[in-house]
């Protein structure tokens, strides 16, 4: 006999009976401005990440299936709390979010203990898994053919050190680029030199903070080496700390999502932020963008 799930309304999402009565999830914000009203929880089977997904699962299967994005944090933090109104507004569009570390708590008690590369890969493992186990509310609703890797800081170079697993479409690097002089990185952050970037084979999104951002010179130099894969960067004058904490994520969470909904969905509306001559984010007062390899 197939298990029966009993769905509830709570504050106007829908959510399963097996989320609610384990109370393991938290409403961001208003749920996101996408399609899919988002939330912020836990799943059983993989405690050592936080999921960000739509409330309701209902919606994705076979024809609308949800790609998954794996999130690293800034200073290789070991939980998403600087993140969350960012990553749950790109949920919101109808994507499964696997970010490192444990779920920050409600009270504001902030996670500080170290996360690694690794966990990056141990998301998608999760995903891919979830995807063919048919006791999973993720079954068969998960594109695993469509998977990005994106990262703020340390998170970044997270990012780029696992970039070259064969499973990813796209990265997302933020507020982030390699060293040069690896002497001047903190402790713990990923150690690649710039020979690394030969090794990219996907698209790449830089989204920087501007000259004012610590990363800056780090980015604009990546962006610069790199010359075999498309790449865009993106500089808006905000610094080091980007627009996360923002409602709804600010504007880095904006263009995000135009470039997972372009990558990993094939939207022809969000490609046009990117491309063409000029490209729609051209257009911005805020942004400033370069790009290469690109239509």
């Amino acid at each position: 006999m197939k298990k029966t799930i009993l769905l509830l309304i709570i504050s106007g999402f829908l959510i399963s009976s097996s989320v609610a009565q384990e109370k393991n999830f938290r409403v961001i914000e208003d749920g996101g401005t996408g399609k899919y009203s988002a939330i912020m929880m836990t799943e059983p089977s993989l405690q050592t990440h936080t999921i960000f997904r739509p409330a309701d699962l209902s919606s994705f299967g076979r024809k609308n299936k949800l790609p998954v994005i794996a999130w690293g944090n800034g200073a290789c933090i070991n939980s998403p709390w600087e993140h969350v109104n960012f990553l749950n507004e790109v949920a919101s569009h109808g994507f499964l979010v696997v970010a490192i570390g444990i779920m920050p708590r409600e009270d504001g008690e902030r996670e500080r203990g170290r996360s690694e590369s690794k966990q990056l890969l141990d998301a998608i493992d999760w995903a891919i898994a979830q995807n063919t186990d048919s006791n999973s509310p993720y079954y068969q609703k998960i594109d695993t053919k469509k998977i990005a890797v994106s990262g703020m800081s340390c998170g970044g170079l997270q990012t780029l050190e696992v970039a070259t697993d064969p499973r990813i479409s796209t990265i997302v690097v933020c507020n982030s680029g390699l060293f040069e002089n690896r002497t001047g990185r903190m402790p713990g952050m990923p150690q690649m030199g710039k020979e690394h970037l030969q090794k990219l084979h996907t698209p790449a999104l830089y989204l920087l903070g501007g000259k004012s951002d610590i990363a800056y010179e780090n980015g604009m130099d990546d962006y610069r080496r790199i010359n075999h894969v498309p790449v865009f960067v993106a500089n808006m004058d905000v610094g080091h700390g980007g627009t996360y904490s923002q409602p709804h994520g600010g504007e880095f969470a904006r263009v995000a999502t135009y470039w997972y909904k372009w990558q990993l969905k094939k939207d022809r509306k969000a490609a046009k932020m990117f491309t063409g001559k000029p490209c729609g984010l051209s257009k911005s007062e805020v942004w400033t963008v370069e790009k290469k390899n690109m239509p």
